[in-house]
Formats: structure tokens, sequence, C-alpha cells
């Protein structure tokens, strides 16, 4: 059987949180194939992303996170399509900022496998820049999604309310950088990276102290660090 594909859109609108309003852009990923597929953030514009989706069973939406612009979309996308939407527990406080008449219809937790076109994508709790961040590995992809909780350049924000720079860190030292270097590290805006290129680098952003360093097009932080 053929591994799954990964397909790649750019999405548009605002992120709003204490009291602050930014313009992002947005990843969104689809992976799966001719017949099946699951969307990753699905961010501002559920008609585009739903168009993209075809006529393909969309089996979830699963969201990294539960800051607005990475679940935007999301419920539309399901109305649409009839798939369920899935987020860390932790992050149902964050959903209901975005959604407050509208509940997820399950929640991930750490270690959970979600299969699509026999390719197998397992969920790592990655919190710090929510307390429910989560990353996707598929290892027989050699990628995993990690919304944003890392970038090309360092950790996501941390600035913000529900956030934790310690937390973040511990999140992408035991969880992601452990993980084979040759691994894609596809983020939540920006461009891909890989593990290798960042490990190196861990001790760098830790002496920052948690100003980080800006790893995307986004900066919806007071501070330098990367993601919102």
């Amino acid at each position: 059987m053929t591994a799954a594909r990964i397909e790649h859109l750019v999405t548009s609108g605002t992120f709003s949180l204490d009291g602050g309003t930014w313009d992002v852009d947005n990843n969104v990923w689809i992976v799966g194939d001719e017949e099946e597929v699951i969307v990753i953030d699905a961010a501002h514009d559920a008609e585009t992303i739903a168009a993209a989706v075809g006529d393909r069973q969309l089996r979830a939406i699963v969201c990294t996170h539960g800051h607005g612009d990475h679940i935007n979309g999301a419920p539309a996308l399901a109305d649409a399509t009839g798939a369920p939407v899935l987020i860390h527990l932790d992050d149902r406080l964050l959903w209901k900022h975005t959604h407050p008449n509208r509940n997820p219809d399950g929640y991930l937790s750490d270690m959970r496998r979600i299969t699509v076109a026999g390719t197998e994508l397992t969920v790592l709790h990655t919190p710090g820049h929510t307390p429910g961040a989560i990353s996707l590995y598929a290892e027989e992809l050699g990628t995993v999604f990690t919304g944003d909780t890392l970038f090309a350049g360092g950790p996501g924000a941390t600035g913000r309310s529900y956030s934790d720079f310690p937390t973040i860190i511990r999140s992408i030292r035991d969880r992601l950088l452990v993980l084979p270097p040759e691994t894609v590290v596809r983020t939540g805006h920006g461009e891909p990276t890989t593990i290798g290129i960042e490990a190196p680098h861990l001790e760098e952003w830790i002496g920052r102290s948690g100003r980080g360093r800006r790893g995307s097009r986004c900066r919806p932080d007071s501070g330098p660090v990367a993601g919102q």
C-alpha cells in the first residue's frame, strides 16, 4: 500500500487574544490519498479547505491547539463534510473563546493514533504554547506537524494567556528533539525545517529566558518569540 501524501494550503485571517488582534497566514495540512484524508488545523477559510478535500472522505479535523486562527474554520468544515473536530481536552477553554456555542466532537490524548490512508499519525502532547497543544508524528512519512510548538528558528510564543516558556522547552526537548534528525517539521506558520537543523539550538533558546526568536511570519506576541 502506498503511504499517504501531504498537501499544503495557506489561508489568511486574524488571530485575537488578550485584547489584541493580528493578521496571520496559517498553514493547513491535508494528509491522505485519493479516497480519504484528515485536515490538520482548519484555519480561516472552510470553503477553500473543503474544495481541496474535494469528494474524498474527510475522516477528521485535527486541531493542533485552541487558538482561534487554527480552529476558526473547523465547525463550518465539519458541517460541510460530516467530519469530527478533535482537540486536546486541555485546550477546551481556548476552544470556547472562539466557539462558545459549539463543542468539539472529541478530545485527543497523548499517544493516541490516528490512521488515514493506511498511514498512522501519533498524537504527542506538547504543551507550552497552550496547555493542550499537540504535535502529530507520522513516522512513515518522516514528518511531524508541530502547530505553533516548534518553528524554523525556535519555540512558539509564550507571552500570552495559557502559555508557559519552561513547559514549551520541555515539550520540544523531550517529545520533538528525540525524533530522528531527518524528520521534517511542518509548522503552523512559515516554512518547514527539520529536527536536525533545530536540535543544536536548544541551549540557545533556553538562554533567551523565554524571549526566543521569531521563526514565523506572524508575531502576535509582545516579545520576539515565534508563532501565536
